[in-house]
């Protein structure tokens, strides 16, 4: 047996998150998953009437509110076999579109950049050689020498003054970290710039939900934002063309900073390329529809199988059997009661803590599967299946993205870089270029459907005697989220949530089937043992979220080394 490391909590995560890898020769030879926060609020549901269930499901994760609330009122709808009006698909559409691009781009520069950037070496670059090189990959004005001297300057003036704020604890001059000083400092300038464009994009989530985070105008049947163009007090132009110029700005910030910074750091990381694939069954579901009853999308979902784009299959609507009839979860590994593999409708939330136990149970995280398969979720899953499909906005994004990188790298590269630990980034990347991009095709869709006079924007639900079942789903900024729910005689029964870190963060199975985050590590060149910053950069690839300190053990379990964590 080799090293252990225990990476406990992982931080610049939400929840909590602890990893166990074994290490032999300098790499990654097995690993564990333990999620070590339990959530309950699908038993907090239970007896309660469905239509508040969204206000209670979007406190799952002080992160992912929307998401939460979007697939819930899609679950009970889809019990209900409820129509909503296009009014109110498009404005849940102009939510989740600005959540997403609020989500990814602070993943990738505040979240998941540090793993890459050495922020220290920024000292030694040449402004005037990191201005020359950042022009000629894109026209953004913002990278001239003057402002990119005021970047390292700032932080020259952190490092003197012994005040790095949240760079304190980053792994400074780890032998991984292989960034030219000119790039660090340009990335240190966009991790400043993306801050405020975070805002700014999450300022459509509020003035379309009244409030961020956990909005408050959703309705099973709809939304409750009532619309008069006329009416500073509802819904109007006004509003709608402040929404219009946020998004103008999300695009070219997208395309000519998001875009090149995630190319540059694959290319310039190119040794990194044959690491972090793990599994490679690939779901994704449809979203951002375009009509009442969820059978047209402007996003494509559906399975990929072993790697192999020829075998993709679609998923086509909201109540798609191929998804309906083959998820369930395991929880042999899980501490809850049981051993047993269900389908989320007959699904039980009883936990049952223990010890840490790796051949026994050893997280809270169920284990989710697909016709009994694991599944990798998240934007490289929906690039994968839409390119796949031919869905030509991931086909002009992705072609746009290897292109790129290709120019920095010196080399041609091929759509199969993706299945990589980087290539999850490049794919979070080319999602949020087109979620930006049909939000702005559905803010159009949104104003010619108000010309015509309509401004419905709810349908009444009636719950009817007896049970009724229904699922609604959405590609949520982590993958496939979806939402279970049993109805009897217009209370819930039955209610389950099946999250993206669910599908990736789950432990193994009955059938002692790794997760995708314990595949993923299997293989990865571990520098430091006691800065294990090579098993952080590919969990974080797949976008988990906040905790604290990383404690590194022997194989006997005592600590080699505690370390704060950035």
């Amino acid at each position: 047996m080799g090293k252990k490391i225990t990476v406990d909590p992982v931080t610049r995560i939400e929840g909590h998150l602890r990893v166990d890898v074994e290490v032999d020769g300098g790499r990654v030879s097995n690993a564990w998953s333990s999620g070590q926060m339990f959530r309950g609020i699908e038993t907090i549901l239970l007896g309660r009437d469905p239509r508040e269930a969204w206000l209670f499901t979007q406190r799952f994760c002080g992160v992912c509110t929307t998401v939460h609330a979007i697939a819930s009122v899609r679950a009970v709808e889809n019990a209900l076999q409820l129509e909503v009006p296009l009014n109110a698909q498009f404005i849940r559409n102009l939510i989740m579109g600005a959540h997403a691009m609020h989500d990814h781009i602070v993943h990738f520069y505040h979240l998941s950049a540090l793993d890459w950037v050495d922020v220290v070496s920024a000292l030694k670059a040449d402004p005037a050689k990191a201005s020359a090189l950042a022009e000629s990959l894109s026209p953004w004005p913002h990278n001239n020498t003057l402002q990119l001297k005021a970047v390292q300057n700032k932080v020259k003036a952190f490092v003197e003054g012994g005040q790095l704020g949240i760079f304190t604890n980053g792994y400074w001059g780890h032998p991984a970290m292989k960034l030219p000083p000119e790039v660090n400092l340009l990335a240190v300038a966009h991790y400043l710039e993306a801050l405020e464009y975070q805002r700014k994009v999450n300022r459509i989530v509020a003035i379309l939900g009244s409030k961020t985070p956990n909005i408050q105008n959703l309705a099973v049947g709809g939304v409750a934002n009532a619309i008069n163009l006329d009416n500073q007090a509802t819904l109007n132009m006004n509003k709608l063309f402040e929404i219009k110029d946020i998004l103008d700005e999300m695009m070219a910030f997208i395309e000519q900073v998001y875009l090149v910074d995630v190319c540059a750091v694959g290319a310039l990381y190119k040794d990194w390329l044959p690491y972090g694939a793990g599994v490679k069954n690939y779901l994704a579901v449809p979203d951002f529809p375009l009509d009442t009853k969820g059978t047209k999308f402007d996003l494509p979902g559906g399975t990929i199988f072993n790697g192999d784009l020829g075998s993709v299959k679609p998923i086509t609507s909201f109540n798609d059997p191929y998804f309906r009839d083959n998820v369930t979860e395991n929880v042999e590994h899980a501490w809850y009661e049981g051993k047993a593999t269900k389908h989320p409708y007959e699904g039980e939330t009883k936990p049952k803590y223990g010890e840490f136990d790796p051949a026994g149970k050893y997280s809270w995280v169920k284990a989710p599967r697909f016709q009994g398969k694991v599944m990798q979720v998240g934007p490289l899953a929906q690039v994968l299946v839409g390119f796949a499909q031919g869905h030509e906005l991931t086909k002009k994004w992705a072609t746009k993205a290897l292109e790129t990188a290709g120019k920095v790298a010196g080399a041609q590269l091929s759509p199969a870089i993706l299945h990589s630990t980087l290539g999850r980034h490049v794919a979070r990347m080319v999602r949020t270029a087109m979620i930006c991009e049909i939000t702005l095709k559905h803010w159009g869709l949104f104003v010619e459907n108000l010309k015509k006079g309509d401004t419905t924007i709810f349908n009444e639900p009636k719950f009817p005697s007896g049970t009724v079942k229904g699922f609604g789903f959405h590609e949520a900024p982590r993958g496939v989220l979806s939402h279970w729910v049993v109805i009897e005689n217009g209370k819930i029964a039955n209610y389950q949530a099946v999250v993206p870190s669910t599908w990736n963060a789950g432990p193994r199975d009955e059938k002692s089937q790794p997760g995708p985050y314990e595949a993923s590590l299997v293989g990865n060149p571990i520098a430091d043992p006691e800065k294990p910053l090579e098993v952080l950069r590919t969990i974080h690839s797949f976008d988990p979220c906040i905790a604290c300190a990383i404690h590194t053990l022997d194989v006997e379990g005592k600590e080699l080394a505690k370390v704060k964590a950035l």
